[in-house]
């Protein structure tokens, strides 16, 4: 591992994502009975950045030598944006995805979650923010073999305090998952357990939900679906949606898309002829 350098001072550029007013949603609608749609609604200029990232830098040590990863990256996002993050593979998308995350450290730069620092936590810290403030869903299901679909789908909501039968119910029905509630990880398909992942995280309401090629594992109506429910969730509750995607049809969904390439990212301009 690299040793960590002091942050340079520099002025970086700022990618700042914003929601499109009037972005619509296709198939499914959003259920407005469910708990989180009643939620008092601030206009998103009024509220302060759920994420912020300044000038943020990685490089990995490999048997050729350092591998610069990130060098200067920049973005922020404020309550209800919708992000979808492009770029070719091996680009350092998910190594972005896992620093926002707290799942591994930058060699420079700040991450602020929520106004608060993620460079300044300990571990248990970092567990708090990933449990309270963020959703991670990873191209790796992580479901737990011993509990049923049902136990699993509100896991992550019993840790954090806030489990809503109500919520559930609605993210079972609009995720297709009402057959295999008694059911364990090993007895479904790849797809029916991304679905699984997708639900845990969303069930736990978080504020920003980072999620790695969320529908790379689905065919392209139900993956359609579930980009449905995750945009409804930033329009009804201001959730921030992050997403990686190789999908340029996916990617013109989104509010904003930013790309990555070469260490660096570029605010793209949206391509709505991929609609």
């Amino acid at each position: 591992m690299l040793e960590r350098k002091p942050a340079a001072r520099r002025r970086s550029r700022l990618v700042t994502a914003s929601p499109t007013p009037g972005t619509e949603s296709r198939g499914f609608r959003f259920n407005p009975s469910a708990k989180c749609s009643s939620l008092v609604r601030i206009p998103c200029s009024e509220r302060p950045p759920v994420l912020t990232v300044i000038d943020l830098h990685k490089t990995f040590a490999t048997e050729d030598g350092p591998l610069p990863v990130l060098n200067g990256v920049s973005v922020s996002m404020a309550p209800g944006d919708t992000l979808a993050l492009t770029g070719e593979s091996g680009s350092g998308k998910s190594t972005l995805l896992h620093l926002i995350g707290g799942l591994d450290a930058a060699d420079q730069g700040q991450i602020l979650i929520d106004g608060t620092e993620l460079a300044g936590l300990d571990d248990a810290g970092l567990a708090r923010v990933r449990r309270d403030v963020v959703g991670l869903i990873f191209q790796q299901f992580n479901l737990i073999p011993s509990l049923t679909v049902a136990q699993n789908l509100a896991f992550q909501a019993r840790l954090a305090g806030r489990h809503d039968a109500r919520w559930t119910a609605e993210l079972v029905e609009r995720l297709g998952l009402s057959a295999c509630l008694a059911r364990y990880p090993e007895q479904l398909s790849g797809g029916q357990q991304q679905r699984v992942a997708i639900g845990r995280t969303l069930a736990a309401r978080p504020r920003l939900v980072l999620a790695d090629e969320p529908t790379g594992n689905l065919d392209e109506t139900t993956g359609d679906a579930v980009l449905d429910l995750l945009l409804d969730l930033a329009r009804e509750t201001g959730t921030a949606i992050l997403m990686v995607t190789h999908s340029t049809r996916l990617a013109a969904r989104l509010a904003r898309r930013i790309h990555l390439t070469k260490g660096h990212l570029t605010e793209a301009k949206p391509d709505r002829s991929a609609e």
